[in-house]
């Protein structure tokens, strides 16, 4: 501890006065605002001497964290007390007992949860390379605090949200954590909560410290773009801002512009440039709605209004007024042709509709008061669902945080019953997963359905809107192919509940007969042999591998073929890991086996490999090349296995087994070549090809690996796989390439097959 100077505490207190003056408008007494007062007296003293990473107060973090919680959020009392005390339990030696006694239970029990997610979170997890991911058991203790109160995930959402504000002063180990952590978790979790400033912020972030090179260009893209059409979008609302007051509207107009995330994020998933994103601006009517009228029905009258001097694409007509999104959010979009000859997206939303879509679930407390009290609510719903996953104590952790991530990200479609009730599904659900949203005995002797008077089979994959109703037999029950098509959490753990005894059976007769196979050539089931075969026969896990062979699905009869296959181009595919330590620069002397990974120090990777080094290999699912910023992760052999950072893969990898990183960097290479995807379009003419394969190996001297081209209409799209040194070599053949007559685009694209050689 040290000392706080003069200056650190006017800092706190200057700080502490902007949290003050929220607090003063939004606490309900004054019995209330002298509780925050008296929890930032007790947290300062608590905290009193203690700095953080970046040299500042420490106290500066709780008073940011409140902020964020009232001013970004909108959450009352209790929740900015709870945000000030929150790391107090956890870094001093204050109780959750002291702050009961001092602030009361219901406080108390919300700093509690926040002290377990915090404990979960930072664990230590060196050495625990276990199968079974520490992290993942621990966050899903963490997401056992929604069955209390939503308002603990909301608070450490803006923890987070702080930590990644100041994510500059931390070791890069920790970053990739955090930000890991971040995306894979936090920002869906944001979004599926309504908090879309929040999770526009992580997601600029996150690119920020992930593609600092992209962020800034994009950045400086959108700037540029906002100086040359900005007027343009002004002359564009000024005849709507008439309409609207000749119609007697209180009203505010206002446009907006895509972040550097959401355009780098659509350049990646369409494969375009920035040129070619066309969207870019949009514009936001918020409304105070006349009485004696529904909010729905003033929307459409908007609506209505401005498509009489603007055409309207009707296929683009987004109605969230009638069908609110999950996390409450209602809007009605509408995309609008302007003057200019640019289609200009409009929202249409209320003041009410606003502050939902700004503050999410928390807004609705404002509007319902301090508890959601609809039992029906879609997000009621929503946690509901996440109650009844962890409430089943057989779902594997890693398994639980995969598909609560996926329930987070899926998109979600309505279907309706024979007497016209919605049910929420996510898209791609079946009728098997709709009849088991009804009751699991329904979906249990489920056999058939009739959608739309029409009969289906019980994989039937349903689309919005469809009337769906279920014909069932007493004589049915769960069968183990239902869980190749069903969807949804609930449908897929009722089934497993149902047949988990035939799957163990079948696993167990499965990895006998393996073993057997594998003892007539001498060869011992161990790791090595386990992931070859699971590679080879494109399962998930050894269960899935046993499962199959146990119930006939993998014929074993090539299995010595399978064992000889050498799987790898080592030449292109392997090359090693040589350690420095970044703070020491010193080169590491061990033999390979002796190799002892210090997962908080950086390390390089270097060609022209030596014997004493540690092997690693480029992962296929996102195939890094030199230039590209990278991480990597220990397998169960020791092995690193190098991924860009944005890798999805990666990044699930890092939420989920954050003890696994290693910290990796590249040194130059000029002998080692790395095979990387070009993705051409344009203009097909006589002999473009041709051009194309002699200017990269004649004139560049690159090695082309793979070609494929396609053309219809006059117009060619294809893909270049080819040898390079790394990312800069990869941008001048790029930027040469685009030269070539005809040619439209040229751009780095992941390479997806399955097997390289």
């Amino acid at each position: 501890m040290s000392e706080f100077t003069k200056e650190d505490n006017e800092l706190i207190q200057r700080e502490f006065e902007q949290l003050r003056l929220a607090a003063l408008r939004r606490c309900a007494s004054q019995e209330e605002y002298e509780g925050v007062i008296k929890a930032f007296e007790f947290a300062n003293e608590a905290h009193k001497g203690v700095r953080r990473r970046s040299g500042e107060p420490y106290i500066l973090h709780p008073i940011a964290v409140a902020k964020i919680v009232v001013q970004e959020i909108g959450l009352g009392y209790k929740s900015i007390v709870t945000a000030l005390l929150h790391d107090v339990v956890e870094d001093t030696e204050y109780t959750v007992e002291d702050i009961e006694r001092l602030f009361g239970a219901k406080i108390a029990s919300l700093v509690d949860g926040l002290t377990k997610i915090k404990s979960a979170m930072d664990s230590k997890m060196d050495g625990q390379l276990n199968e079974k991911s520490i992290q993942a058991e621990n966050f899903k203790r963490i997401l056992l605090t929604l069955n209390d109160d939503v308002r603990v995930i909301l608070i450490k959402l803006a923890d987070r949200l702080h930590n990644l504000r100041t994510i500059e002063s931390m070791p890069e180990r920790k970053q990739d954590k955090i930000l890991s952590e971040t995306m894979y978790i936090f920002i869906p979790l944001a979004h599926r909560l309504g908090l879309y400033s929040i999770k526009s912020e992580m997601e600029n972030i996150w690119l920020k410290f992930r593609q600092p090179e992209q962020y800034n260009e994009i950045s400086r893209r959108i700037e540029e773009y906002s100086k040359e059409r900005g007027g343009s979008i002004d002359n564009f609302i000024e005849p709507i801002s008439k309409l609207l007051e000749q119609a007697h509207y209180k009203f505010t107009i206002t446009k907006r512009i895509k972040t550097p995330y959401s355009i780098w994020n659509k350049m990646q998933t369409k494969g375009i440039p920035f040129e070619e994103i066309f969207d870019l601006f949009a514009v936001r009517i918020v409304f105070t709605p006349k009485k004696g009228s529904s909010e729905r029905k003033q929307c459409w009258d908007i609506y209505s209004l401005i498509s009489e001097d603007y055409l309207s694409n009707t296929d683009r007509i987004r109605d969230w007024v009638s069908t609110p999104k999950s996390n409450g959010y209602e809007a009605l979009h509408c995309t609008l042709m302007s003057p200019q000859g640019g289609w200009v997206e409009v929202q249409i939303r209320t003041v009410r509709m606003n502050a939902i879509a700004e503050k999410g679930v928390a807004a609705h407390w404002n509007y319902k008061g301090e508890k959601i009290q609809n039992p029906e609510n879609d997000m009621d719903s929503w946690l509901n669902m996440v109650r009844e996953v962890l409430e089943n104590p057989d779902v594997n952790a890693l398994e639980f945080l995969d598909n609560f991530h996926s329930g987070l990200m899926t998109k979600e479609i309505y279907v309706f019953t024979p007497k016209g009730e919605a049910k929420r599904l996510e898209k791609g659900a079946t009728v098997l997963d709709f009849a088991y949203a009804i009751h699991s005995e329904i979906g249990n002797r489920a056999i058939a359905a009739k959608v739309n008077l029409k009969l289906v089979p019980i994989s039937y994959e349903l689309r919005n809107g469809d009337q769906v109703e279920i014909i069932t037999a007493d004589s049915q029950k769960p069968e183990r192919q239902w869980l190749k098509f069903v969807k949804t959490t609930k449908a897929r753990n009722i089934i497993l509940d149902s047949i988990k005894g035939d799957i163990k059976s079948t696993i167990k007769n499965g990895q006998e007969k393996l073993e057997k196979e594998l003892d007539k050539y001498g060869v011992k089931l161990h790791i090595r042999v386990l992931k070859k075969l699971i590679d080879e026969f494109k399962v998930s896990n050894k269960d899935e591998l046993y499962s199959k062979i146990g119930s006939g699905l993998i014929d074993l009869s090539n299995l010595e073929a399978i064992l000889k296959k050498n799987k790898e181009n080592k030449l292109v595919q392997f090359w090693n890991l040589q350690f420095w330590s970044s703070s020491k620069d010193k080169e590491q002397k061990d033999s390979p086996s002796d190799v002892k990974i210090d997962k908080h120090k950086d390390y390089l990777l270097k060609e022209n490999p030596v014997d004493k080094t540690l092997s690693y290999k480029v992962a296929d699912c996102c195939n890094p090349i030199p230039g590209d910023p990278i991480i990597g992760f220990i397998d169960e052999d020791g092995q690193v296995v190098i991924h860009k950072k944005v890798c999805p893969e990666a990044i699930a990898l890092a939420a989920s087994e954050g003890g696994k990183i290693i910290n990796a960097k590249w040194t130059k290479h000029t002998i080692l070549s790395f095979l990387a995807r070009i993705e051409l379009k344009g203009i097909d003419r006589l002999g473009i090809v041709n051009d194309i394969t002699k200017y990269i190996t004649l004139q560049l001297s690159v090695n082309i690996r793979k070609l494929f081209f396609e053309t219809h209409d006059g117009v060619f799209h294809g893909y270049i796989d080819l040898y390079v040194h790394n990312t800069k070599d990869l941008e001048t053949i790029i930027n040469h390439i685009e030269e070539i007559k005809g040619i439209d685009t040229a751009t780095r694209v992941d390479i997806k097959e399955e097997n390289r050689v």
